[in-house]
């Protein structure tokens, strides 16, 4: 996960904070050594509160629903491969009803 939010870094710089759920992979020391050595706020949500974080428990549920309940990967290249093609197409080509029916990628440009 690290590596990702390095990548995304690179092309977006690294955020003031990161609002997370308190699963292992936010609360390892490795996570939060890394914030730290970023300057980056780790802010928690509330145990059993998921709402708290509704827009990425909302992304979370699309992409079950639409990758991971869907396919039988046969490995980790294929589900990264289908995860690649859906982003671009949940990104830039599906209009979101929280966004006045744009695209994230529109309503970035108009921000």
């Amino acid at each position: 996960m690290i590596r990702y939010l390095d990548q995304l870094a690179e092309w977006h710089g690294y955020p003031n904070k990161i609002r997370v759920d308190n699963g292992s992979e936010f609360t390892s020391s490795v996570f939060t050594d890394w914030a730290a050595s970023h300057g980056i706020l780790v802010d928690y949500i509330k145990p059993g509160c998921p709402y708290q974080n509704a827009y990425i428990e909302r992304f979370n549920r699309s992409y079950r629903n639409e990758v991971l309940d869907c396919y039988l990967f046969n490995n980790l290249n294929e589900v990264r491969q289908l995860t690649d093609e859906w982003i671009n197409v949940y990104n830039h080509e599906r209009p979101h009803d929280s966004l006045n029916d744009m695209t994230p990628a529109e309503f970035k440009q108009v921000a």
